[in-house]
C-alpha cells in the first residue's frame, strides 16, 4: 500500500507516538485527538487521517491513499459497522485520528469509534430538548465534530457549543451560543482555527438573524462575532466587530422594517480557513422571510444574504465578500461547501475558492481579492441567464421574481442545485464531483402572509412535487426531477461527464488518490466510480438512504472508507420515500470498507404500518383547503408532503388522533406530545384552524385507503 505523496517529518513523529487504539495498553493511556496547529496545518502530509471536517484546512476532500483503486475496488467489502440508536437523518462527516473515529449522530450525539473494529469506546448525549426539533427547518442532523489538543467540539441543536474530553467523552466546559428562546438550531460541524472554535447557526425560515462567531478553545469565552445582516437601528450598535461594516455596506442595501422578521442571513453550514492568506470564509444563507417583496419592499441587495465573506479569522473584521444572488427572493442560500485550490487561470497560478451554491452557478472565486474569475450554470437554470463578468451580478429573467399574484415555476427551486452535501476535488484529475440535482419549484406570494414568531416564515406560496391524488399527475411531476454526480472542470468551466440517478437527493463525494470517487445517494446505493470518466466499478446496498459524505483513512497497512449511513435532513423528510413502498426507516449506521471485508448486514424488516384512519366526519371544502395551506405550509416539511411521511416521524394518515376530535386538538393545540418532539401550535393557530388541518389529513387518508391509493403506494409512486 502506498500512501501517494506527501510523507513527513511531521507525519513519522506523529506515527512514533501516536499508537491507534486496539495496537498496544499504550494506547488507552495516550490522549486521543491531538491534534494541535501545527498537524491541522500540514494534515495534507497525514492522509492516514481526517482530521478536520473536509479533509484539510481547503476543504477539497481528498483522501491521498491508492491502495484502493480502479484495478481491485470490485474486491471491496463490509470490514464493520456500528449501528445507531435513532433512524433520523444522518449527514456527518466522521474525524479519524489515530485509530480513533469520532462521529456524530441526529439528535447531536457523538460517539468514538476503534476505527479497526468498530468497537464503541465511548458515547455522549448533550439531552437536546425534543421540542427543539420544530426549530430543525431539516431535520434534527449533525454534521460532525472538529478536534484540537485532545478535545472535540461539538454545536448541538439548541445552540450550545460544547467542549468533550477526546479520550472519555466528558463535558469539559458549555456554552450556549444564542438566544434559546428564538427558534435557532445548530446542525453544523464547527471548525478550530488558530485557538479558537468557530461555529454559526441555522433557522432562518422560522425569523432570525444570523451570524458567526469565534470562541477560545481552552475556555469557551467569546472573542468575536459577525452579524451578516443589520438588526434593529433603534436598538443601536450590537457592540461586536461587525458594526462598522454593516452601517457602512450593508445598511443601505435594505428597505422597510425588515428586523421584525429577523432578517435572516444564518451560517449553518460553510466555514472554511485559508492558512496560506490567513483568511476565514463563511457561506451565509437566506433572508427571513424568502419572499424579497415583503422582506425589503423588493429593494436592495439586501447584504450579506447569499454571499460568500471573506473575515480575518483573529478579530473577525470584514475583508471582502461576493454576493451571488443579490435580493434573494427564492432561498438561494450560500452556505454551500467552499473549497480552496491553486488553479491555472489564463496560464498562471491563481488562489481560488469554488463553490456550487443553491442557484445552480459554478463559481471560482480570486481568494485575495473576491473577484469573481468565472460562472456559469451546471444545471438548467430558469431564474437567470448567466452572469455579468463585469459586475459580478446574474442576469435575470423577467417574471421569475414572482411579482403582484403570477406564480413562477423556479429552476432550480428552494432546494437547490447543489445542496449542503459536500462536493471533492482531485488533484489527480483537475475535475469536482458534484453532487447536482434539478428540483423545480412553484413560487407564488403569500397575499395572506403575517409574521409569526417561532413559526415558518416564507411570504411565499410555495409548491415542489405538489400533492395530487392523480397517478398520472404524480409519475409526470417524479419526471422532473433528477439528480447527477457531475464531474466538473473549474478551469475549462465545463462537465467533463456525468452520472444520472432517479430522482434527487444524492450524497456526498469522496475522491482518491486511487482515481476513486465514492458516492451514496437516497436509494441506499453506496457506488465507486472511475474518477477519470464516471465508469462504475463498484456498489455496495445501504440499508437506507446515504447523504453524509465519505472519508478514507488508513491504519496500519489497511486503508478503510467509511460513510454514515440514514436517510432524512430536508428532502427526506418532506420530499417522500427513497425506495417505492412506505416504511418505517431503520435506524443510522456507519458503514467501513476495505479489500477482502466479508462483514454482512442483518437484513432489515420495516414494522407494519397501521391501516389509514381517516375521520367519520365529513368537512367542507372550505375546510379542506384552509387545511391545506396551513399542513402545507408549516407541517408538511415534517410529516411529509400530502401527508405522506417518510418513514422518520409519523404519517398522520394513519395517527389514532385523526379520527379523534379531541385527542387531535390535545396534541396539536395543547401539545400533549411535546416531550416527544411535537410541540404545541396554539399561539400560531386557532382550534378551528387546527382542525381544518385534521380536515385536509383526512382527506388525505381516505386517498390512501382507496383502490387507487393503494395501488400509487405499492407502485412508489408517492415522490421519492
Amino acid at each position: 500500500m502506498r500512501i501517494v505523496k506527501g510523507s513527513s517529518v511531521l507525519a513519522m513523529a506523529v506515527a512514533l507516538w501516536a499508537l491507534p487504539v486496539g495496537q498496544g495498553d499504550a494506547a488507552t493511556t495516550m490522549p486521543m485527538a491531538k491534534v494541535d496547529a501545527a498537524r491541522l496545518m500540514g494534515a495534507a502530509a497525514e492522509p492516514a487521517n481526517w482530521m478536520t471536517h473536509g479533509g484539510t484546512y481547503a476543504e477539497q476532500r481528498f483522501a491521498n491513499l491508492d491502495q484502493i483503486n480502479t484495478a481491485n475496488v470490485s474486491k471491496l467489502g463490509l470490514a464493520w459497522s456500528y449501528e445507531y440508536d435513532t433512524n433520523r437523518g444522518q449527514e456527518a462527516t466522521p474525524l479519524v485520528i489515530d485509530g480513533v473515529m469520532y462521529t456524530t449522530t441526529a439528535w447531536s450525539k457523538v460517539i468514538a469509534l476503534d476505527a479497526v473494529t468498530g468497537k464503541e469506546l465511548w458515547s455522549y448525549d448533550p439531552e437536546v430538548p425534543k421540542d427543539r426539533g420544530h426549530a430543525a427547518c431539516c431535520d434534527v442532523v449533525n454534521r460532525g465534530v472538529a478536534a484540537w489538543n485532545g478535545t472535540l467540539f461539538l454545536g448541538a441543536l439548541d445552540g450550545r457549543l460544547i467542549a468533550l474530553d477526546a479520550a472519555t467523552g466528558k463535558v469539559k466546559w458549555s456554552t450556549v451560543t444564542l438566544d434559546q428562546s428564538k427558534p435557532y438550531t445548530i446542525t453544523g460541524a464547527p471548525r478550530v482555527v488558530k485557538g479558537k472554535v468557530i461555529i454559526g447557526n441555522g433557522g432562518a425560515e422560522l425569523g432570525v438573524r444570523g451570524y458567526v462567531s469565534a470562541y477560545d478553545v481552552e475556555t469557551g469565552k467569546k472573542l468575536w462575532r459577525f452579524y451578516t445582516v443589520p438588526g434593529d437601528p433603534a436598538k443601536g450598535p450590537d457592540g461586536e466587530v461587525s458594526d462598522a461594516i454593516l452601517k457602512a455596506m450593508a445598511d443601505p442595501t435594505w428597505d422597510g422594517k425588515f428586523w421584525e422578521a429577523g432578517g435572516g442571513g444564518t451560517v449553518w453550514d460553510a466555514i472554511v480557513y485559508d492558512q496560506e492568506l490567513d483568511q476565514l470564509y463563511i457561506g451565509v444563507g437566506n433572508g427571513s422571510p424568502w419572499n424579497h417583496q415583503i422582506r425589503s419592499n423588493g429593494k436592495g441587495d439586501n447584504l450579506f444574504l447569499s454571499s460568500v465573506v471573506a473575515l480575518n479569522p483573529n478579530t473577525g473584521e470584514y475583508l471582502w465578500h461576493y454576493q451571488g444572488t443579490p435580493g434573494d427572493t427564492w432561498d438561494f442560500t450560500q452556505t454551500q461547501p467552499i473549497m480552496l485550490a491553486t488553479l491555472p487561470i489564463d496560464g498562471k497560478p491563481r488562489k481560488v475558492l469554488m463553490q456550487a451554491p443553491k442557484n445552480g452557478f459554478f463559481y471560482v472565486v480570486d481568494r485575495e481579492t473576491g473577484k469573481l474569475i468565472s460562472a456559469e450554470g451546471f444545471v438548467p437554470q430558469t431564474w437567470t441567464s448567466g452572469v455579468d463578468m463585469k459586475t459580478g451580478r446574474p442576469i435575470e429573467v423577467a417574471g421569475q421574481r414572482y411579482p403582484d399574484k403570477t406564480t413562477a415555476l423556479v429552476s432550480p427551486s428552494a432546494l437547490g442545485a447543489h445542496n449542503w452535501h459536500p462536493m471533492a476535488f482531485s488533484p489527480k484529475t483537475g475535475l469536482v464531483y458534484l453532487p447536482a440535482q434539478e428540483i423545480p419549484g412553484a413560487y407564488q406570494t403569500d397575499t395572506g402572509y403575517n409574521h409569526k414568531p417561532g413559526a415558518w416564515n416564507l411570504a411565499v406560496a410555495w409548491a415542489l412535487n405538489a400533492p395530487t391524488n392523480s397517478l398520472e399527475a404524480t409519475r409526470a411531476t417524479r419526471a422532473l426531477l433528477k439528480g447527477q454526480l457531475v464531474a466538473w472542470d473549474p478551469v475549462k468551466q465545463k462537465e467533463a461527464w456525468r452520472v444520472q440517478y432517479d430522482g434527487p437527493w444524492n450524497g456526498g463525494a469522496l475522491a482518491t488518490a486511487g482515481n476513486l470517487v465514492f458516492q451514496g445517494n437516497a436509494r441506499g446505493k453506496f457506488q465507486a466510480f472511475d474518477a477519470t470518466n464516471g465508469k462504475r466499478l463498484w456498489s455496495f446496498d445501504a440499508p437506507s438512504g446515504i447523504g453524509a459524505g465519505p472519508v478514507s483513512y488508513m491504519v496500519g497497512d489497511t486503508q478503510y472508507v467509511a460513510v454514515s449511513v440514514g436517510y432524512g435532513g430536508a428532502w427526506g423528510m418532506a420530499g417522500g420515500l427513497p425506495d417505492g413502498p412506505q416504511r418505517i426507516q431503520p435506524n443510522g449506521r456507519m458503514l467501513v470498507f476495505k479489500l477482502g471485508g466479508t462483514e454482512t448486514l442483518p437484513k432489515y424488516v420495516s414494522p407494519e404500518l397501521a391501516p389509514p384512519n381517516p375521520p367519520s366526519e365529513t368537512f367542507t371544502a372550505q375546510q379542506i383547503a384552509m387545511g391545506k395551506d396551513i399542513y402545507e405550509g408549516n407541517c408538511g416539511i415534517c410529516h411529509g408532503g400530502g401527508a405522506r411521511s417518510s418513514g422518520l416521524v409519523p404519517d398522520l394518515r394513519r395517527a389514532s388522533a385523526l379520527a379523534d376530535k379531541t385527542l387531535w386538538s390535545e396534541v396539536v393545540h395543547g401539545g400533549i406530545l411535546r416531550d416527544q418532539g411535537m410541540v404545541s401550535f396554539a399561539k400560531w393557530f386557532s382550534q378551528d384552524e387546527i382542525e381544518a388541518v385534521r380536515a385536509y389529513v383526512g382527506e388525505q387518508a381516505r386517498f390512501l385507503a382507496s383502490d387507487e391509493g393503494q395501488k400509487l403506494a405499492a407502485e412508489g409512486a408517492l415522490g421519492y
